[in-house]
């Protein structure tokens, strides 16, 4: 995928990213739908009263597992803390914290190396440029 098109798809996923609440549940389910089965993983927090009402909480963590790329985002209080590893067979090489820019930067050109090869990360990533 050409260095524009990573970028155009950075853009789109930054976009509306100003309440990162909503931001990080809209995300987070757009890839569970979107990416194959396993590659996104989602913790939600939930209080009492939403476990009592049905309702699923918000998301305290999203993990997306990418090629050797794991790409983990964890929302504390409003706060979000961004982290990069790089996993082979499950051992992880190297750690890297980052921040929100940079942490949509990584998964947007690991979509698109995913998308290269893969019919849903490729269907991912149009819906995300549409």
């Amino acid at each position: 995928m050409p260095e524009r098109e990573v970028e155009l798809l950075a853009a789109a996923l930054r976009r509306d990213s100003r309440d990162l609440n909503l931001y990080v549940n809209v995300l987070s389910a757009n890839l569970a739908d979107s990416l194959p089965p396993g590659t996104v993983r989602v913790k939600r927090r939930r209080s009492v009263a939403e476990r009592v009402a049905g309702r699923e909480g918000p998301v305290a963590e999203l993990d997306v597992a990418l090629g050797e790329q794991r790409l983990s985002l964890r929302m504390d209080r409003g706060r979000v803390a961004g982290e990069i590893r790089h996993e082979v067979r499950g051992i992880v090489l190297s750690r890297r914290p980052v921040g929100l820019d940079e942490w949509i930067d990584a998964l947007a050109r690991s979509l698109a190396e995913a998308a290269a090869s893969n019919a849903r990360a490729r269907e991912a990533v149009e819906r995300y440029l549409a």
